[in-house]
């Protein structure tokens, strides 16, 4: 392998610049911004790479999909998206965020961290290993979705319709960071997901402020009622909720308790004197990676401008994420969550689901394929990486990979303070090459595997309800 990384080392400008072309494309999903032509650039990058590739419709944004095949060749699935999250607040930038600046060794731009930086990694490297060694050793899928950032509540069409292309043996999920020492992150699962809106309505119209006296106000009701979801202790008190929480493997508690986490260092970047309820060591990493969270993203109701303005507000609304663990069910929660409102007398609340909720996924520890990846990190800079079972975060690996027994592992060229979905998104620009590199090493460490040993593999399926 030290050809092909002497060979990423000495095009790294080149790979550099292509990198800066993706970023510079708005590709921003939920303002439908430059998706139609993102698709097209990448669709040309991967024909560069000799994929055969499609640009197939859904009823949202298109998948961009493109494929390598060699008979009797194992097959490795890269999942990635090529939309981004809008740039606002837009004065808090520092630069463009679509002009892919470079300062201090950083590339700022939206998407850089998250998830484009990841893509043109795998297709570097690609174009790396098949630049040393004319043809690749193992099948080689991208599925890149244009609807990430917003749910992906249309990949379930590419799913039942195309089976045939989402069969692997391995998939890399989208992405991941570097550590500040070097080693990279390996997340093997993610959390589920149940998104709802809460709405409490009251007047046919706001109202002066006045009639408070004697009208119900829709944004105290709301605020009543989220009261009775989790309490100070961070307990969600929703009857059932728990039921049906996993309880993690020996192995999977001993990873999370020689899992980095650096602590101070990330209170410090926040601003913050502790974490929720005190947590600290082993309880905190636990809550963050295994245990089920209730959070309320956003609050909207009467005047919110600058000035006074004295007003009854006739409705409110809430938006409330539920990151969930196996073995919950989304459409389950969603039930138990109406139940627990009528319950408590808030039956006129309505629950609004805007999106497909989405199960957890994690992938089993002990598998060769997981062991091979291991190695293949060990390998480039003989530092073993920091392994989460189960990532905080949460998309459509269930979908698309676990409900059909496919083992996935992420990891990305992000950093600790890339800013996704933030002001200044970034990467480090080494991290970027670094990740190259990475992304060739697991090609070359998979090839090597034997058929008998990938067969062996599998997933942590859900539990039947």
């Amino acid at each position: 392998m030290e050809s092909v990384y002497r060979y990423i080392e000495e095009n790294q400008a080149t790979y550099i610049e292509m990198l800066k072309e993706f970023c510079r494309q708005e590709s921003v999903s939920t303002q439908n911004r430059g998706l139609k032509e993102t698709a097209k650039m990448l669709q040309d990058y991967l024909q560069s790479i000799n994929m055969k590739t499609e640009i197939i419709e859904t009823t949202g944004h298109p998948i961009v999909y493109g494929e390598s095949f060699q008979e009797g060749l194992k097959t490795l699935s890269f999942y990635n998206h090529y939309d981004v999250q809008p740039e606002d607040p837009i004065d808090l930038w520092e630069s463009d965020p679509f002009g892919a600046e470079v300062r201090d060794g950083k590339l700022y731009a939206r998407g850089s961290a998250d998830n484009k930086g990841a893509l043109m990694a795998r297709i570097c490297a690609i174009h790396a290993y098949q630049e040393i060694f004319k043809k690749l050793p193992v099948n080689v899928k991208f599925i890149v979705e244009g609807e990430e950032e917003s749910g992906s509540p249309h990949i379930d069409e590419f799913i039942e319709k195309y089976p045939d292309k989402i069969s692997a043996d391995l998939c890399i999920w989208e992405n991941g960071i570097v550590n500040n020492d070097g080693s990279f992150e390996l997340k093997l699962g993610t959390k589920g997901m149940l998104y709802v809106e809460l709405v409490a309505r009251g007047a046919n119209s706001d109202l002066h402020s006045s009639n408070g006296a004697i009208i119900e106000n829709p944004a105290w009701r709301l605020i009543w009622a989220l009261n009775t979801l989790k309490n100070e202790n961070e307990e969600i008190l929703i009857d059932g909720f728990y039921d049906k929480v996993f309880e993690p493997t020996d192995e999977e508690v001993k990873v999370i308790q020689e899992l980095k986490f650096d602590e101070e260092e990330t209170l410090s970047e926040l601003g913050l004197d502790q974490f929720v309820a005190n947590l600290k060591g082993i309880n905190l990493k636990d809550k963050l990676f295994y245990k089920p969270t209730c959070t309320i993203c956003g609050f909207n109701s009467g005047y919110t401008g600058e000035g006074t303005k004295t007003v009854l507000p006739s409705e409110a609304r809430v938006k409330v994420d539920f990151r969930l663990v196996p073995d919950q069910d989304p459409e389950e929660i969603a039930m138990l969550l109406r139940k627990h409102l009528d319950s408590h007398g808030f039956n006129d609340i309505e629950i609004i689901i805007p999106e497909s909720g989405s199960k957890a996924a994690r992938t089993d520890l002990s598998l060769p394929v997981v062991k091979s990846v291991i190695r293949a990190m060990e390998k480039l800079h003989g530092i073993p990486p920091n392994i989460i079972p189960m990532s905080p975060g949460s998309g459509p690996m269930y979908k698309l990979c676990h409900q059909f027994g496919i083992p996935t592992m992420g990891f990305g060229v992000g950093n600790p303070y890339s800013n996704k979905h933030a002001p200044n998104e970034n990467i480090n620009l080494q991290d970027f090459i670094e990740g190259i590199k990475m992304v060739a090493t697991v090609i070359h460490e998979l090839g090597s595997m034997n058929n008998d040993t990938i067969s062996k593999t599998k997933v942590i399926h859900q539990k039947q309800s």
